[in-house]
């Protein structure tokens, strides 16, 4: 008789693993995407071959097996860029205040409930933040404004109750939303520490005034404000936590995931800390920066194509450089061939003279290719194809620096366009 695992313990990209594990949670985790693959071990029956792709964090399946995914990078560098990503100009000013506090904790789950929770502490350390909300309700008396409409269609004029309408000064608004939906959330996860368990819980309890968030929901929107100031780390981080891995709040008619939990993708993360970084350091030397940025390689504008970053002139008109960012660590003889096609691609569809790839690690911070053929200009240099490597390991600061050198790298190529 097969015993199945209650916990099982991946790493990101590391070889496949093989579990005991019943045939209706390997289906969910193989349907849900969320691993690199997820398939029957043909040697040993009842286990499945595991293998952890970009994701990292926890899932809990149907079954109740707990499927954990430990990331390559540290777990406290992991929630600097995504602290990063989610407030650049906090961040930027000051490399410490963009950390975010994830106690001693090295696990992502767990980590991600310490700091949730420690967010939305300072965010309500000096009370409960309170805004005017439009009310719409039956009543005996009057307050506020008569609807009048809905007056004659509900009761045909007769009095009491009146259909009224009038602005309420409650705690149950947006943020407050958010921040309760966050905190109920994490404390559904698995793995979350007795400790923090109990903070959220507390936390929770002082956001009861807020109404939960309905399934199937948006989000409610808010905007960033003088009164909300203190509350805007944690809104981030909780939209975040709910945006990302709650199908819960997705759109009503999203299909549903088999699996619950939490999960980063590691490729999304980079691609947003490498293009956020360089965005605000490109505003430095008097430059935009478009991300995602939409052409089309052929002239039909059949074939789409959509450059991580494009680097533009002050007033967005003039195309200067194109970056694109790779969650890979260069390879032994420095060539990743396929990331340099593209890169030519964008650089040829642009009229750049040079592309730029932005790689999470390698043996140097930076080398070029010059390319066969494209040798024009006044001074007959070739099209050149940057590759540039972080390392995420270094301390905040350090990272920062070396995108500042990118960037100036980046605002070079105004001088050579005009």
């Amino acid at each position: 008789m097969t015993v199945y695992v209650a916990d099982v313990t991946l790493r990101e990209y590391g070889p496949a693993v093989s579990v005991p594990l019943g045939a209706a949670d390997g289906r969910a985790l193989a349907a849900a995407g969320i691993l690199e693959s997820a398939t029957p071990d043909p040697g040993r029956d009842g286990h499945w071959l595991l293998r952890a792709g970009s994701r990292v964090g926890a899932v809990r399946t149907p079954g109740g097996a707990v499927v954990r995914i430990m990331p390559k990078t540290p777990v406290r560098r992991l929630f600097f860029l995504l602290g990063f990503s989610l407030d650049p100009a906090r961040a930027w000013r000051n490399s410490r205040e963009g950390t975010v506090d994830t106690g001693a904790h090295d696990d992502v789950v767990p980590a991600l409930a310490h700091a949730v929770e420690r967010r939305i502490d300072a965010a309500l350390r000096q009370g409960i933040l309170q805004g005017y909300r439009e009310v719409e309700e039956s009543a005996l008396v009057v307050r506020g404004r008569l609807r009048e409409t809905e007056q004659i269609r509900r009761h045909f004029g007769r009095t009491p109750p009146v259909e009224i309408v009038y602005d309420a000064y409650t705690a149950d608004t947006a943020e407050n939303r958010i921040l309760r939906a966050a905190a109920e959330r994490l404390l559904r996860l698995p793995g979350v520490p007795a400790p923090v368990r109990r903070r959220l819980a507390h936390q929770r309890v002082r956001l009861a005034d807020a109404l939960p968030l309905v399934r199937g929901q948006e989000l409610p929107l808010w905007q960033p404000s003088r009164l909300n100031t203190r509350y805007q780390p944690a809104l981030r981080l909780a939209e975040a936590v709910l945006r990302g891995t709650s199908p819960e709040h997705r759109p009503a008619g999203a299909s549903p995931l088999a699996v619950d939990g939490f999960l980063l993708d590691m490729n999304k993360l980079f691609e947003d800390f490498v293009t956020v970084a360089l965005r605000e350091a490109l505003r430095g030397h008097g430059l935009t920066a478009r991300l995602q940025d939409p052409h089309h390689l052929d002239l039909a504008g059949l074939v789409r194509m959509r450059p991580d970053l494009v680097v533009r002139t002050g007033d967005g008109c003039t195309p200067l450089a194109v970056v694109d960012a790779k969650y890979k660590v260069e390879k032994a003889d420095g060539l990743h061939n396929a990331d340099l096609y593209q890169a030519l691609a964008y650089a040829t569809v642009l009229g750049l003279r040079e592309a730029h790839l932005v790689y999470a690690a390698g043996r140097r911070p930076e080398r070029f290719h010059e390319v066969q053929g494209t040798a024009a200009g006044p001074d007959g240099r070739a099209m050149r194809l940057y590759q540039h490597s972080l390392d995420l390991s270094l301390e905040p600061e350090h990272l920062l620096t070396a995108f500042r050198e990118i960037a100036g790298h980046l605002a070079s190529g105004r001088k050579e366009a005009a």
